[in-house]
């Protein structure tokens, strides 16, 4: 799994829109772009195996890509990717 970095998040989400990453803006309302609950706590659950130490309510409380890579930056560690499968 490659390193986790505000683009490749900015990718992620895109991809659960099925948008282009360009059209996802660091500051957009993510629940008005169309990201729900269940999607976005698959991206946690993604994010979480790539390493970062974060919760669905954390994203939850301020769905924005800006705000969701302040938190998520500050709190990297070394992804094992040798966990047990979900």
């Amino acid at each position: 799994m490659s390193e986790l970095t505000l683009e490749r998040m900015r990718a992620d989400i895109a991809g659960m829109l099925n948008e282009e990453p360009s059209e996802v803006g660091d500051n957009d309302n993510l629940i008005d772009l169309g990201l729900d609950s269940i999607r976005a706590m698959a991206l946690a659950a993604r994010w979480q195996k790539a390493g970062a130490d974060i919760q669905f309510a954390e994203l939850a409380e301020r769905p924005e890509l800006g705000a969701w890579w302040a938190l998520i930056s500050t709190r990297l560690r070394p992804a094992t990717g040798n966990g047990p499968a979900a």
